[in-house]
């Protein structure tokens, strides 16, 4: 992975934020760690007398975030929340924006408690394909404590107050100073340091790690597939009819989409899951795989879904049934979505996903969080407060 630190453009910043400010919007620039709205950065720094805890607000994204966009909360505050046996993620939100020093700021990322957590000035958290790839492959464990020893490793816990708690619990008795970033399996990673050039040289050698080693261990590559005939619009029609209103529709036939959906066993391969949790927000758990009659494979989607929610569901909302995207045999994919700028987010998603998909297969197979873990973060209690109102 590609360094995009230099000297010249850092020369530009003098405060702390304006260093924050500059390496987010590094990191936001390599698809390859963040897509939309993924990830979040932090730098901490005395206010009057006080340490305060500059953090990412909700619905930036780190390629553009500019000093308004970092939301100031107090440290003290959020350290308490993490002491908490117990916190719900409304109460979280309603804490933390009650202990901000700016009323007019975002909200702060739901990832504020763990990044104040880090008792470093400046905090970096990305998905990192390379990284989340591997951890989501069978043996994904295994390498990952070899390529990251001296990581603290974490086994997949939900984001936000959960997450922070257990790894407050994990580093109470904690030797940071050897450490020299956090693995979350199925996840992301963090690095940290007390210069922002160093924590953004962490993040890229890191990565750069777990690059290399599926560059060795699980290269890609494409012959070139004729897509098969198939009726788009008919499936655009019933899509829109199963969602209640008409779809902007996108099609992806990209050498890598065909190589996807040209695989044997496909409902079994493309139905695994997401890559990051957050994706699922966008995406759904998993596609319509289209190998059979049009109308009967969206009836079963529809049905599906309803049965994947009333298993897990007590008292949440439910989602719009009808599928997000199509992984379509030998024909490539299609993606469905309110308007031009959705479709083409998750379109950058799903491509993510089918190359870490294959990859994760030849390292043994891909491994995505369990179902139950999928519907909490897809229900999230943040979200459905939103559909509640």
């Amino acid at each position: 992975m590609k360094n995009l630190w230099t000297a010249e453009e850092a020369s530009s910043y003098k405060t702390d934020l304006e260093l924050r400010v500059f390496s987010s919007n590094l990191l936001g620039r390599s698809d390859e760690l963040v897509l939309h709205g993924g990830g979040n950065t932090s730098v901490k720094s005395m206010v009057d007398g006080e340490e305060i805890l500059y953090v990412k607000g909700s619905g930036w994204d780190l390629v553009s975030i500019k000093a308004e966009g970092f939301a100031p909360v107090k440290m003290q505050t959020l350290l308490a929340m993490a002491k908490l046996e117990k916190l719900s993620d409304t109460e979280m939100v309603a804490g933390q924006k009650k202990a901000m020093i700016d009323a007019s700021a975002p909200n702060p990322s739901v990832e504020a408690i763990l990044h104040a957590l880090i008792p470093f000035k400046v905090v970096d958290h990305t998905h990192a394909d390379a990284v989340v790839t591997i951890s989501n492959s069978l043996q994904g464990k295994e390498h990952i404590a070899k390529l990251f020893p001296n990581f603290l490793i974490v086994p997949y816990v939900m984001p936000g107050f959960i997450l922070a708690h257990e790894i407050y619990k994990m580093t109470r008795d904690f030797d940071w100073a050897s450490c020299e970033g956090i693995i979350l399996h199925n996840h992301g990673i963090f690095t940290f340091d007390d210069d922002a050039k160093c924590s953004y040289d962490k993040m890229i050698d890191a990565v750069s790690r777990a690059e290399k080693f599926l560059d060795e261990n699980a290269p890609l590559s494409f012959e070139k597939i004729e897509p098969v005939a198939f009726d788009i619009e008919r499936l655009k029609e019933l899509v829109s009819e199963a969602k209640g209103y008409e779809v902007e529709m996108k099609v992806n036939q990209t050498p890598l989409a065909l190589h996807y959906a040209s695989q044997d066993h496909l409902y079994m391969k493309a139905t695994r899951g997401v890559l990051t949790p957050e994706h699922i927000i966008r995406t759904k758990r998993t596609p319509l795989i289209v190998n059979q009659n049009l109308e009967t494979a969206v009836e079963k989607y529809v049905a599906d879904y309803k049965a994947y929610f009333e298993t897990y569901a007590s008292d949440e909302i439910i989602l719009n049934p009808a599928p997000n995207y199509a992984v379509v045999k030998n024909f490539g994919v299609l993606l469905f979505g309110k308007n031009e700028k959705e479709v083409n987010v998750m379109n950058d998603v799903v491509e993510h996903t089918m190359r870490a998909v294959l990859r994760a297969d030849k390292l043994g197979g891909y491994e995505s969080i369990s179902l139950k873990d999928s519907f909490e973060m897809e229900y999230w209690e943040l979200e459905q407060a939103k559909l509640k109102k």
